[in-house]
């Protein structure tokens, strides 16, 4: 009764629960774990510890891109015509908006598009046009960072 209270799990060791304790726990829910052998028991517990950690979130660069030239087409809003200076930009990743050497913005690539293709990635030295979900106010001689967020789960070991 009080893991049902708790939504704690029993661990058991050595040991098997008569017939009303695993009906009762199976009626209630609660998950009734058995080992044998001590080290599982911490194998197990750290994992399901591990499992709760948030991961962490790392910034992945992933190019510079220099808005050469912008196009306001209706119904679409205002494309950016770049070149990529470093790297690669790469679809659903997100830019950082430098003018002025000042980040005035942060937001995520919407579309990307390579010679009126669409694109998934484009390397240093080509052309492209880049658009960003939910900002319009693109000037000439912007610099985009083009970056990516990983996620990392976290361990205790680490």
């Amino acid at each position: 009764m009080l893991a049902n209270a708790s939504d704690a799990i029993v661990i058991g060791f050595n040991v098997v629960p008569d017939e009303k304790a695993r009906s009762r726990a199976d009626k209630d829910g609660v998950q009734i774990r058995r080992y044998d052998v001590i080290y599982k028991i911490t194998d197990d517990l750290k994992l399901a510890l591990e499992g709760m950690l948030k991961p962490e979130e790392r910034e992945v660069e992933l190019g510079r891109v220099l808005v050469q030239q912008v196009f306001k087409i209706s119904r679409v809003g205002t494309v950016a015509g770049c070149r990529v200076l470093t790297g690669t930009v790469v679809r659903n990743a997100r830019a950082r908006i430098i003018r002025d050497s000042t980040v005035i913005g942060d937001y995520a690539v919407d579309t990307l598009r390579r010679e009126k293709d669409d694109a998934k990635e484009v390397r240093e030295g080509y052309e492209c046009g880049i658009k960003l979900a939910g900002f319009n106010d693109i000037k000439e001689g912007d610099v985009f960072e083009v970056y990516k967020v990983e996620e990392i789960n976290r361990t205790f070991d680490s």
